[in-house]
């Protein structure tokens, strides 16, 4: 008997009709699961229903079903606890999300054999250093850690410090610090460099910078990034796309590698380059 934790897109019919599929189907095999509440009670099920601190205890598998901002949610709830991810797509076409809703039973119970294959992701943690000397957070995401400008039509000015050494001012509209895997969320879209998910890096790479130097840099994973607010516009600080914090004249954001690791279930068969290419259009000649 296996402890498994489901988590769905709950505006989504098709994320809340395939939860309550597969609740039915582990529970016939003995399984225990467990939903937060909310969850629970959108798939008319409260009996599996748990609070939102103990939903995590002692799981085997967690299933997120949705797109990858359902996944995001899902490693924000269990990847502290070492728990291995299952990702069902009922959305569009997801980096994260490898196992259509038809293979969703047969993918879950492979994993649950130990048949499938687990990746293990490096995750970013960010915490704010006041100017008065105060901390705040920290924060971990799986994908980026993003400080941008608050204020539209203005640029915010952002020093950089790698490893206590200076590096340069940006004037731009944020700057983000990607993991690999968050490589191809935000980072792409700002042209950053795309890296393979299980690469060990952080992305360094600047949003709509107002300078010459506009390239995304690829730092070692024990790399301490800081990134200070100069001026009077201030920056907000998001996780995984979850604002956390805003950050004023003086207060620095301190990126770092994250101690948790996100362990994320695959298939084994090279999901990433197959879902780049068919984002890209890219054909074989």
């Amino acid at each position: 008997m296996s402890v498994i934790s489901i988590m769905m897109h709950l505006e989504r019919g098709d994320s809340l009709e395939l939860a309550r599929e597969l609740a039915d189907h582990l529970t016939n095999e003995d399984n225990t699961i467990r939903l937060s509440e909310i969850e629970a009670s959108a798939i008319d099920r409260p009996e599996l229903g748990c609070s939102l601190e103990t939903v995590a205890d002692s799981l085997d598998l967690a299933v997120s079903i949705g797109g990858d901002g359902t996944m995001l949610r899902t490693f924000d709830r269990v990847a502290r606890f070492g728990v291995p991810v299952l990702g069902v797509n009922v959305g569009h076409l997801g980096y994260l999300t490898e196992f259509e809703a038809d293979e969703a039973k047969g993918a879950i119970d492979a994993a649950l054999k130990g048949a499938l294959p687990v990746e293990e992701r490096l995750m970013v943690q960010g915490r704010v250093e006041r100017a008065d000397g105060q901390t705040d957070g920290s924060w971990t995401g799986l994908n980026e850690a993003v400080l941008e400008k608050r204020s539209q039509g203005h640029t915010v000015r952002l020093e950089v410090t790698i490893d206590g050494s200076s590096f340069a001012t940006y004037a731009g509209d944020g700057l983000i610090v990607s993991t690999p895997t968050g490589s191809t969320a935000y980072n792409l879209s700002a042209r950053g460099s795309i890296v393979a998910p299980t690469h060990l890096s952080l992305q360094l790479t600047p949003v709509a910078p107002h300078m010459l130097f506009d390239r995304s840099l690829v730092l070692r994973p024990d790399t301490e990034i800081r990134i200070s607010v100069l001026g009077e516009r201030e920056a907000n600080l998001s996780v995984d796309g979850r604002s956390v914090a805003a950050l004023q004249n003086g207060d620095a954001l301190i990126a770092t590698r994250s101690d948790v690791i996100a362990r994320l279930v695959t298939s084994g068969s090279g999901g990433f380059q197959q879902v780049l290419k068919q984002k890209f259009g890219l054909k074989d000649r």
